[in-house]
């Protein structure tokens, strides 16, 4: 699902705004986060629910990495800095599975001569910022800039959909407070606006800008062969232009988004 899709703008942003704020107003707090999790996951799996398993994992083992480093306390079996390195490892081997396995399977095989399968893994939506995300967290843990014992909360942290699939990536401290506070359990019509106003700058951005670009750089390089000095210099800034407005008009809708829930991702 994307932010620019009609089932996004017409029926899934809508219905979770309705539902959450409605939550809030009769002061079930609780039930306000879990559905916005719910909500965020159903999200998430809308592009492929296999991958759902991977992500609750991600996140139940960096919860209890995090709790761990949190505590002041600490067993000396094993050294805290140790729990974080293996922490950060586990975490980047999962990454480094998704996204390198079949490249060190094919050096391997033209290196060996051998032919040993390709596993032809797709990378899981999301899991690069999340994978980051949570290594932030348990490096704040480690140092003690901040602790989370409730494991709802985390859960909202991490899967918090305007900023799940692609970031900006945040800091425990800078965002959870802002679901903590009272101020923010309530429509703010400012907030709306502005949200509101924030997010179609970046619809237009992704949909007039990089969607035309992303025209102009897919027939020129359809037509690779036969481009002269200056088609080809056009293609290769169009594709520039349309990456750089993508992302952008992206980051404008997540910013819009979160701020209709009265929560300020950093810019």
């Amino acid at each position: 699902m994307l932010f620019n899709s009609y089932e996004f703008i017409f029926a899934f942003l809508p219905i979770v705004f309705v539902i959450y704020f409605y939550l809030m107003h009769k002061r079930l707090v609780l039930g306000a986060k879990a559905f916005l999790v719910f909500a965020s996951l159903f999200f998430y799996s809308w592009w492929n629910i296999l991958y759902l398993p991977i992500l609750l994992s991600s996140v139940l083992f960096n919860y209890v990495f995090g709790t761990i480093l949190s505590k002041r306390e600490f067993k000396k079996t094993f050294s805290k800095k140790s729990v974080l390195v293996f922490g950060i490892v586990a975490n980047l081997c999962l990454l480094g599975y998704f996204k390198y396995a079949d490249f060190f399977i094919s050096n391997f095989n033209i290196v060996s001569g051998s032919s040993v399968n390709l596993l032809h893994l797709a990378l899981p939506l999301a899991l690069s910022f999340v994978t980051f995300q949570q290594i932030a967290f348990l490096v704040d843990s480690y140092k003690g800039y901040t602790k989370e014992n409730d494991f709802l909360n985390y859960c909202l942290f991490i899967t918090f959909f305007p900023q799940l699939i692609a970031g900006p990536i945040v800091h425990h401290k800078e965002m959870m407070p802002q679901f903590a506070s009272k101020w923010n359990m309530v429509k703010r019509y400012k907030n709306i606006a502005l949200g509101l106003f924030i997010f179609s700058i970046g619809l237009f951005k992704k949909v007039v800008i990089a969607d035309t670009f992303a025209v102009w750089a897919t027939a020129g390089f359809d037509n690779a062969v036969t481009l002269n000095l200056i088609e080809a210099w056009a293609t290769s800034l169009s594709y520039t232009f349309q990456l750089y407005f993508d992302f952008s008009g992206y980051t404008d809708m997540a910013i819009g988004i979160a701020l209709l829930f009265n929560i300020k991702l950093p810019i």
